[in-house]
């Protein structure tokens, strides 16, 4: 149930529509919008029978009942997009944001040059694993707390967000210390316990589509977040398995302007692991801009050969370069800046 409030009611009428519900046993979700707010009621399990007693409110405007089983994260509940904010950096804004860095944090001089290279070419937020979740137990699982030291540092260093994988409940409120946003891998989409987790927090969160996970079933995971009352959340789109081999998954470019449609969130995309081989992220990435997607999350590392993880799908410094040059070009055509690259951000905004 979504109750549209009258676009001049008062904040304490909206207050006292929030009581009411809390009174009915439900969850209220108060969103303003440009010209009026919504609050929508989550905790039903079926129909609302007592609708009455919300309708005669004073502020009320009109009742909609919600269909979809996702309610935060689709439009009916909020038609306008979210942007979520990362310190000076917005993310679903105009502007096309770029994540880079290592897949996994080896050093404290790997993640130091490797930061240096992409943001010196624009990058504005810094990505490394410090938790990595590894498909065989004998693989290099990351430097945990010392890594999110590394990111830290970084972060001191370049003034520039950090984000950085979080793979269980445990771990969370350590890796909040530290990172500014908080990564959940496709293997942990639905961790509903990890998604409800991140969720009491106020850091963004970045949700990565599982391996076999549909559209739906990424939307739900990201509803078990805002349900939770953090409306921070990122949507990315890292590839499906199908049927073919022939790259590591099959990035689905389609979902791009499906979930523009179905949801108000932000998208970004991941080329590095939808791909899995260093020749083909740029491609994608390009293809990523022109299909409508806010930002890239992608994997560089100053000597791929010698990576611990994932050196084949890792771009060079030079390479990174070059992907952020034609990108820059894609999104002009689509009419959209590339933070951190493109001048006279103000123009595209008119």
């Amino acid at each position: 149930m979504l109750i549209v409030m009258d676009a001049h009611a008062t904040p304490e009428q909206v207050e006292a529509v929030c009581i009411e519900i809390r009174d009915m046993g439900f969850q209220a979700h108060p969103m303003p919008g440009p010209t009026r707010t919504a609050v929508c009621i989550t905790g039903n399990e079926g129909p609302i029978a007592q609708t009455g007693r919300l309708a005669v409110l004073p502020g009320v405007s009109e009742l909609i009942r919600v269909t979809k089983p996702y309610k935060l994260v689709g439009r009916d509940f909020r038609p306008f997009d979210t942007i979520v904010k990362v310190g000076r950096v917005e993310i679903g804004g105009p502007a096309i944001v770029v994540m880079a860095g290592p897949c996994t944090i080896e050093s404290r001089s790997q993640l130091f040059e490797s930061a240096a290279a992409v943001v010196a070419e624009g990058a504005q937020i810094i990505r490394g694993g410090a938790y990595k979740p590894r498909t065989s137990p004998y693989s290099f699982q990351g430097l945990g707390e010392e890594g999110l030291r590394y990111l830290q540092a970084v972060r001191h260093e370049f003034d520039t967000p950090v984000i950085t994988e979080v793979m269980d409940t445990e771990t969370v409120e350590l890796v909040a210390e530290y990172a500014d946003i908080l990564q959940i891998g496709a293997r942990n989409m639905q961790n509903f316990a990890l998604l409800k987790k991140v969720g009491q927090t106020n850091k963004p969160v970045l949700l990565k589509r599982g391996f076999a996970a549909t559209v739906k079933d990424l939307l739900l995971s990201a509803e078990y977040i805002m349900a939770e009352g953090n409306p921070h959340v990122i949507l990315c789109e890292r590839g499906i398995r199908t049927f073919d081999d022939h790259s590591r998954f099959t990035l689905d470019l389609s979902a791009i302007p499906v979930l523009k449609e179905l949801s108000h969130l932000p998208i970004i995309i991941d080329p590095s692991h939808a791909t899995g081989h260093y020749n083909r992220v740029i491609p994608m990435a390009r293809a990523a801009i022109a299909a409508g997607a806010d930002g890239l999350i992608v994997e560089v590392h100053p000597d791929p050969a010698v990576a611990v993880c994932d050196g084949h799908q890792s771009l060079l410094p030079e390479r990174f370069a070059d992907l952020m040059r034609q990108i820059e070009r894609i999104a002009a055509a689509v009419d959209r800046p590339v933070l951190g690259r493109t001048p006279a951000l103000e123009a595209f905004a008119e």
